[in-house]
């Protein structure tokens, strides 16, 4: 499997493998740090739940805000690790140039995409500057990873990291995520201690091979990114018959909209109703190969749901049978 994940890498030389998206991200920080023999790392995204990414919270607990999820709290997080991961906002290459020259940060940590439309410009402009100032670029392809191309969505841009994440789809539902990288960064790996009981555990590398094998069988991210766009045309056209506005963002394979007044309520109400009709159902679709012979079933019921959502507006808080959900992570004390 590692042959057959750095054939659809040619820039990268040496994978490690792991469980859990956020643990391979750690990892990715680990050698990277060990690499450059610095500490700071600037992000962009959202990349798991360890001590490293929380610590951007600790100095302002709104930091992680506008990275994907509000309200992480940095409870338990070392207050030591104050100041060692810095967040910037998506297009602010001015801030993270000026973070740069402080000659401090041993990597530029970012999703290549997840809500907002990408340019090949942008991402050479990140390139450049961590090569100006000696960082190193990480991908974060978690998330973004075998949805456009066979690989990393940085592939179809053809802007290189020096590391890069994969996780989710790779493995179809299986724990296996891969760090993967150029040889004289990957090395530092065996120079500082990163290990597992479970790494050993096989089902992930042979559920992963035969999802490579089925993926480029089937072309799966050409099938997904199809299904994708025809979601979002066709809930954009529902929507405007029944009055509804709302923004609809994100790649076709991993497309989300977000309701224009009363987001929250309208989101609840779907969900409910649609579970009623059989769906699991949110306000984010993920598409994969098996949904492409449901959408028009679905789409009838997800059309009476939004008509029904419509005629009850004005009062819908009293027809949902729960509370409304949340937009963020709270403590139990909140």
């Amino acid at each position: 499997f590692s042959e057959a994940l750095l054939n659809i890498n040619s820039w990268a030389d040496k994978v490690r493998f792991a469980r859990s998206g956020g643990e391979a991200n750690a990892i990715a920080i680990r050698i990277a740090r060990n690499f450059s023999k610095k500490d700071k790392i600037l992000f962009c995204g959202y990349h798991g739940w360890h001590d490293w990414y929380l610590s951007a919270n600790i100095e302002d607990k709104t930091n992680l805000d506008k990275q994907l999820m509000g309200g992480l709290s940095s409870s338990g997080v070392p207050k030591s690790l104050k100041g060692t991961a810095i967040p910037f906002l998506e297009g602010d290459l001015n801030f993270v140039e000026s973070e740069l020259k402080k000659g401090d940060v041993a990597a530029i940590k970012m999703e290549v995409m997840r809500s907002n439309p990408v340019t090949k410009e942008y991402l050479q402009n990140i390139r450049d500057l961590a090569n100006k100032y000696d960082s190193l670029l990480i991908f974060d392809e978690c998330t973004s990873g075998f949805r456009e191309t066979f690989g990393g969505l940085h592939k179809k841009y053809e802007v290189f990291p020096d590391l890069c994440m994969y996780g989710k789809a790779m493995g179809n539902g299986h724990a296996i995520t891969a760090v993967v990288g150029r040889n004289d960064v990957m090395t530092e790996s065996q120079n500082t201690f990163i290990s597992s009981t479970f790494w050993t555990e096989r089902t992930g590398y042979v559920a992963a091979k035969k999802t490579f094998e089925i993926m480029e069988r089937e072309k799966s991210w050409e099938k997904i990114t199809k299904i994708g766009s025809e979601y979002k045309k066709r809930i954009s056209k529902i929507f405007e018959k029944h009055g509804l506005v709302a923004k609809i963002t994100g790649l076709d394979a991993l497309a989300s909209y977000v309701f224009e007044s009363d987001h929250l309520e309208k989101k609840t109400f779907i969900t409910q109703e649609m579970l009623k009709k059989g769906y699991l159902v949110t306000n984010l679709f993920y598409p994969s190969i098996c949904h492409e012979n449901h959408l028009d079933d679905f789409f009838d019921d997800f059309e009476l749901v939004v008509k029904d959502l419509q005629k009850k507006n004005k009062n819908l808080s009293k027809f949902l049978d729960g509370p409304v959900c949340h937009s963020t992570f709270r403590r139990l004390n909140d």
